[in-house]
């Protein structure tokens, strides 16, 4: 029956509407004169005039008012104050009618009582046929329906209750909230639950779902919260924060999966606002590898900074196109924003007359280098590619900065440059080498130009090629989930703190400088894994639970990769301006030391000479083995 109505013309389903409203007006002033007059009313020939009347009345007003236009099984608030309008438009005039025919035996509280009982019957009627339609749809596509939880009774959940309400997938069991005046009462018809029944409340109510409108908690309250979900097998989401709801209201499309400090635990480091601008505000600054995760961020936190010419370079089209647009969006955003003159320009750190026509031209001031191969496994089957990008680009930027007279050059760095086990680590302590080499020599001849330096970090969370993005993508598709080592351990911090954290750490260097960031203890990625499945509504495949959703696959590690890594070759770290960051004290080779093995590295670039690059590395770069097994693509006698 309810398929049969739904596959009615338009027309048809409007003629039911306006043919119900009709028998309601008949039906509620039949029901007004029983009220009034205590009895079975049946209307005299004098009284038949009113019940002529108030369709001829209230179908033009209601037609005109939209309600025939609405989607009934998608009625709602706005549709309910449309009827309310209606009806009431409807009240006046039929007030006024019957005041002017003053029919015999039709008393005046009619033209009360009818409309109020006229509105009552019209929206139950809307209510009930939503409900209907939607109750058959939901069972006829199989949609299966979740029954959600919210967290935080708040502005923020009552918005986002209310938008759930109108979407047939979800069905909103209440709220929970911390505010003991909150607790055990209700808003818009829901209960509010103290969170110490949470254990009953999910089995009682069968619960499948939990949305997180906590906007603006802690994030150690956030971290507890979460905790005591993550054994309950229901989907946690969340809402932005505070600083991420750009608009008053929310809605369906800002629900989210959780964000990747939120699986961790992390406090975000604070930034030092004063180091931020030193280096940046109303002066030109220049981001290689601008497109990639890393030089993304840094131009956004540069943005911030005001700074008067902002330089994006890379040499991906797509990359730069994309964080180019991103940034003229933000800047027709803010008013501040406008004095800075964004320069997209595509170019590759290993073309060094390019990058002599990009310095002489624009003359930056200070250089965030983010230009680099990174991935471990891809360098080490591309080894001749990921060592000229690393080291030779670095060396060509360092070197056009240097002429140029910038005042400042920081090299993003990486935790994998420590005792490295793989040539992209290799690589960037190589890179590292040739910024202490510049600084040193630098410091010999008591030269002021341009202060080199280096911010050493582990592996940033979200950012192109991480754990976290595969891991979820896994865990979306059914899984498995794909591990190399049950024990492997990381580092981790989040995009916007280490675009933070090169920043400051450029306005604190004095030359030769290699910065740390204090990250806390390590992860265990098994551990990150099985959070991430928990908090998804999702359980462990294993020999004790083979029935579970997705299973955990250890892979073997992979060419180069460790088991742990480290942030500093050293024991002897510094403490800095920032209470966070520190300053490694490590060794060094000086430019007559280091040129010669550059121009041999060089000579078997050029002839993709695998094992001697490989061997020049060994020989600069402490802990690593040139012997590590190895597949080049375009190593024969390797494959």
């Amino acid at each position: 029956m309810q398929q049969k109505f739904r596959n009615l013309p338009r027309r048809a389903k409007q003629a039911i509407a306006v043919s119900f409203d009709i028998a309601a007006a008949w039906f509620t002033l039949w029901l007004a004169f029983s009220f009034r007059f205590n009895l079975l009313f049946w209307p005299l020939a004098d009284q038949r005039i009113i019940f002529l009347v108030a369709p001829v009345i209230a179908i033009p007003l209601f037609i005109h008012f939209g309600m025939y236009r609405a989607v009934l099984r998608h009625t709602g608030f706005v549709a309910m104050q449309s009827i309310a309008k209606a009806v009431a438009a409807y009240a006046f005039v039929f007030a006024l009618v019957a005041y002017s025919l003053q029919p015999e035996g039709v008393p005046r509280s009619i033209s009360f009582l009818q409309p109020l009982l006229y509105l009552i019957c019209i929206a139950a009627s809307r209510a009930i046929i939503r409900f209907w339609l939607n109750q058959h749809s939901s069972r006829e596509k199989g949609f299966s329906v979740e029954r959600i939880l919210i967290y935080g009774a708040g502005s923020s959940g009552i918005q986002i209750a209310n938008a759930l309400s109108h979407a047939r997938h979800y069905a909103i069991i209440g709220f929970m909230d911390d505010d003991t005046s909150l607790q055990n009462k209700t808003i818009n018809g829901w209960p509010v639950y103290n969170p110490i029944e949470l254990n009953h409340i999910l089995v009682q109510h069968k619960i499948n779902g939990v949305l997180l409108a906590l906007p603006s908690i802690s994030k150690a309250r956030r971290f507890e919260i979460l905790e005591s979900f993550r054994d309950k097998a229901v989907h946690v989401r969340s809402l932005p924060t505070i600083s991420d709801i750009t608009s008053g209201s929310l809605s369906l499309a800002d629900i989210q999966e959780l964000d990747v400090d939120d699986l961790l635990g992390r406090t975000a480091i604070p930034p030092d606002n004063g180091l931020m601008a030193k280096n940046i505000a109303n002066k030109v600054v220049l981001v290689t590898g601008a497109g990639g995760s890393i030089g993304s961020e840094l131009c956004r936190h540069i943005l911030l900074q005001n700074p008067r010419v902002l330089l994006l370079l890379d040499h991906s089209e797509y990359g730069l196109y994309k964080i180019h647009q991103e940034l003229i969006a933000r800047k027709n955003t803010r008013s501040s924003f406008a004095q800075t003159q964004l320069i997209p320009l595509l170019a590759n750190v290993r073309d060094t007359a390019r990058l002599a026509l990009i310095f002489a031209k624009w003359k930056p001031h200070t250089i965030y280098h983010a230009a680099a191969y990174k991935h471990v496994p891809m360098v080490e089957h591309n080894v001749a590619e990921g060592v000229a990008t690393n080291v030779l680009g670095t060396y060509n930027t360092a070197a056009a900065a240097l002429q140029a007279g910038a005042s400042h050059f920081v090299l993003i760095s990486t935790d994998k440059a420590v005792r490295p086990t793989n040539v992209m680590g290799a690589s960037k302590r190589t890179a590292e080498l040739v910024l202490q080499a510049f600084a040193a020599t630098q410091a010999q001849n008591n030269n002021d130009g341009t202060t080199f330096t280096m911010v050493r970090f582990g592996n940033v969370l979200d950012s192109s090629g991480s754990v976290v993005p595969l891991f979820r993508n896994q865990i979306k598709n059914g899984g498995p989930i794909t591990l190399t080592h049950p024990e492997i351990t990381r580092y981790f911090m989040t995009i916007p703190e280490a675009a933070q954290l090169v920043i400051q750490a450029a306005a604190m260097a004095k030359g030769g400088d290699v910065f740390v960031l204090d990250m806390g203890e390590s992860v265990k990625i098994m551990d990150l894994a099985k959070r991430m499945v928990a908090l998804s509504g999702l359980s462990i495949q294993n020999e004790s639970h083979p029935n579970g959703d997705i299973e955990i696959k250890i892979t073997g590690l992979r060419p180069g990769e460790k088991l742990y890594e480290e942030l500093l070759i050293g024991d002897n770290p510094s403490l800095s301006q920032h209470p966070k960051i520190m300053r490694a004290n490590e060794d060094y080779l000086n430019w007559e030391q280091l040129h010669p093995q550059l121009d041999r590295l060089l000579q078997y670039l050029n002839n993709n000479d695998v094992e001697q690059i490989k061997l020049v590395l060994s020989e600069l770069v402490n802990g690593y083995n040139s012997e590590s097994s190895t597949v080049d693509w375009l190593v024969d006698n390797k494959i």
